[in-house]
């Protein structure tokens, strides 16, 4: 009887009597059954070929991007990796350290949309298996100081010409993005802005087709400027000012250059070849964005200005001993030597530069919500004290 019944169940469903019986109801397409395809768009992203898109959109849908996003594990690439996955690609997440530095990017995606891969930068192999089945290259990577392993020269330029090579030779990948920084150039003061300008010229001469975007100071919940003010303020009780703090800065807001960095993945291929300077919506100087740290704060502004030679002549003992010692030092706060030597020119957009406007997006002003996150800092919690602003509505009623 057994046997009778595993004869007639092998029968029953056997694969070609059920594909058999099943294409006269619904027949196949592309592998898929012909109810679910009613669910599938013929639409194709426009920059990034001829790629089907499936589903009506949202994390549960398929974009038809595969992006391999170098740097998805820093503070701006957790921003890029959320809206490239909110809109249902699939991001691919070269990761170098601990396998925890990427664990909270997996929450961003539905199942098997993030996938995490170890790699080493240095190594080519590595890095052509991260891009291998990808159509799409975002490069992130950036440091904001040296290191005894990693200089400016290798992570900025070295690297991002090296990405260029790999990913014109793999024949798949439709769009480069290099993610720049604004008021880079070969004659800047600053080591990284000139590392960072000669990385721009590198990757459009391999990769003419490749994307530059230079954003201006980034600021958000885990930004390395308004955080580390607030944290030294909180500290010491006063914040130096640099050079009187009359640079002039454009700061950004993250989620807006994260946007910036998707339309152009969505454009008709406009964006292409160009560089892009995403400044925010207001100029500041750098006294003028510590005042607005201050109020979100709610502590009374105190300043101690430092003239640039002498801040220079503070952070630069580090720089010096930076591979004379056997140990590795301390990171770079406030006095970083290439910041400090960057804060002597004005950072703006330039006057025919592309722009947000250019890509269709309108950026957030910094007061405001872009800027909420310092309520932590507060000393009496998030709800003590009053903005300036608060005050003068209470003093009007």
């Amino acid at each position: 009887m057994e046997a009778c019944l595993r004869r007639s169940g092998k029968r029953l469903f056997s694969p070609s009597l059920l594909s058999s019986s099943s294409k006269s109801i619904y027949p196949l397409s592309s592998g898929y059954w012909a109810d679910s395809i009613r669910n599938v768009s013929t639409v194709s992203i426009k920059g990034a070929g001829n790629i089907a898109r499936k589903g009506t959109g949202g994390r549960s849908s398929v974009s038809g991007i595969v992006a391999t996003v170098f740097g998805a594990t820093g503070f701006l690439g957790r921003y890029v990796v959320q809206q490239l996955a909110k809109m249902g690609s699939q991001v691919l997440v070269p990761f170098r350290g601990s396998e925890d530095s990427h664990r909270h990017l997996k929450l961003m995606g539905d199942l098997g949309q993030i996938v995490p891969m170890k790699y080493n930068p240095r190594d080519e192999k590595s890095i052509k298996a991260v891009m291998a089945k990808a159509n799409v290259v975002l490069n992130l990577i950036g440091r904001e100081y040296e290191t005894r392993n990693y200089s400016f020269e290798e992570v900025h330029h070295s690297m991002a010409e090296h990405l260029a090579v790999i990913a014109k030779e793999h024949g798949g990948i439709m769009r480069f993005i290099q993610v720049s920084c604004l008021g880079a150039s070969a004659s800047s003061p600053s080591r990284m802005l000139r590392t960072k300008a000669a990385s721009e010229e590198s990757v459009l001469r391999v990769f003419p087709e490749a994307t530059i975007m230079r954003p201006g100071t980034v600021i958000g919940t885990e930004d390395r400027v308004l955080n580390r003010w607030a944290q030294f303020v909180k500290k010491w009780g006063f914040l130096p000012l640099i050079g009187d703090g009359s640079t002039k800065i454009q700061p950004v807001y993250v989620v807006d250059v994260a946007g910036a960095i998707v339309a152009s993945l969505k454009d008709d291929g406009s964006s292409m070849g160009k560089v892009y300077e995403l400044g925010g919506p207001e100029i500041f100087t750098v006294h003028e964005l510590a005042e607005l740290m201050f109020d979100m704060i709610r502590e009374w502004p105190r300043y101690v200005n430092v003239p640039f030679p002498i801040a220079k002549a503070i952070a630069s003992p580090r720089e010096f001993l930076l591979n004379k010692v056997p140990f590795p030092l301390p990171t770079p706060a406030i006095f970083n030597l290439d910041h400090i030597n960057a804060l002597t020119m004005d950072a703006v957009v330039s006057e025919n530069a592309l722009t947000f406007n250019n890509l269709g997006i309108v950026p957030h002003k910094l007061k405001g919500y872009p800027v909420e996150f310092l309520s932590c800092y507060r000393k009496g919690g998030p709800s003590f004290g009053a903005t300036a602003s608060e005050k003068m509505n209470s003093s009007d009623i």
